[in-house]
């Protein structure tokens, strides 16, 4: 496990770092929560009761409220629609005062925006309003022209793929070669549906278990061996680092040497796991930005993701909880 001074150390810097421009599909999470006392006379389906209800940023931009509550700097770019709910998630970026400036609105979209409506117990349904076709050429034009603004006063970017039609061919290869001419690291959470070739020449892939075995797969490849895939990923897409999370198994981490190594899980109580690969992601970007080594980094991004999976909904961790976690998370291996 990472020494404490080192962790101490590394979660230090984070005020200072040069910021985190974080660039991918953004929308927004509405959190409608309620009671079931009947079934509706209409259709055999229960009638929820709403007792409280939210928005909160969503996708892409989860990654900059992840950034954001961890006290990083960081920029956002991304692509809504040009209405009402676009409106919102502006309005939620300047309430947590973050810039606005890299959303490009394009009237032939809508604004991604998921409802997951739930009780206590369980979640009855989600409701979600997309657009997934590719960028049209103009709204790429547009986003790529914001993403080189941005790029050289940036130490990092996090390309965020959800598959909501942002990452086509065109738009993930001009990007990382923009980024990639002004000298700031390249991590990559990636999509199962993007073709992985797309994201060739990235400093840090960041897949899960499916997504890496998905990967390895439209690469021509049968294995479902994470040590396999690691050598398969990192020699195809050229990569110097990669790290694949393994839900309760933890994470493979594979350094540019080709050496993979595996940390345990650290998650006490689970909960939820919505949300836990945006603070996974946003966490180890942060952390080697501030000189951790790729394992120290993981250590770190594993322990976020450990208390934010602890609690209902897309969640945030703060500096102090991770602290805390730490802490004791130490005091239970001794």
């Amino acid at each position: 496990m990472i020494e404490a001074n080192r962790f101490d150390e590394i979660i230090s810097q984070f005020k200072s770092l040069k910021p985190i421009l974080v660039v991918g599909d953004v929308g927004i999470d509405k959190y409608t929560i309620g009671e079931v006392k009947r079934i509706s006379p209409e259709a055999p389906v229960p009638v929820v009761e709403v007792v409280r209800e939210w928005n909160k940023l969503g996708l892409a931009a989860n990654v900059i409220d992840n950034l954001n509550s961890l006290e990083v700097q960081s920029t956002i770019c991304g692509v809504v629609g040009n209405d009402r709910n676009a409106d919102h998630l502006e309005a939620l970026l300047e309430d947590s005062k973050l810039s606005t400036w890299g959303i490009v609105r394009c009237p032939e979209r809508m604004t991604t925006f998921k409802e997951r409506i739930v009780t206590d117990v369980q979640q009855i349904c989600r409701v979600d309003y997309e657009t997934t076709d590719n960028l049209i050429e103009e709204s790429m034009k547009s986003l790529l022209h914001r993403v080189s603004e941005f790029a050289s006063s940036h130490s990092a970017v996090i390309l965020e793929d959800y598959n909501k039609g942002l990452f086509c061919k065109e738009f993930t290869s001009e990007a990382i070669k923009m980024i990639r001419s002004a000298g700031a690291f390249i991590a990559v959470d990636p999509s199962r549906e993007t073709n992985p070739r797309f994201y060739k020449g990235a400093d840090l892939l960041k897949p899960n278990k499916v997504e890496s075995q998905l990967m390895a797969h439209a690469l021509g490849h049968t294995t479902r061996d994470i040590d396999e895939i690691s050598k398969i990923l990192m020699g195809e897409l050229e990569l110097k680092q990669l790290i694949i999370t393994l839900g309760g198994e933890g994470m493979a981490v594979t350094e540019q040497s080709g050496k993979t190594s595996r940390i345990p899980t650290v998650a006490r109580e689970v909960f939820d796991v919505s949300g836990a690969g945006d603070t996974a992601i946003s966490t180890i970007v942060a952390a080697l930005s501030s000189g951790a080594s790729l394992e120290e980094a993981a250590w770190i991004g594993n322990c976020a993701s450990g208390v934010v999976v602890g609690k209902k909904g897309t969640a945030l961790v703060t500096q102090s909880e991770l602290k805390k976690f730490y802490s004791e998370l130490q005091s239970v291996s001794r």
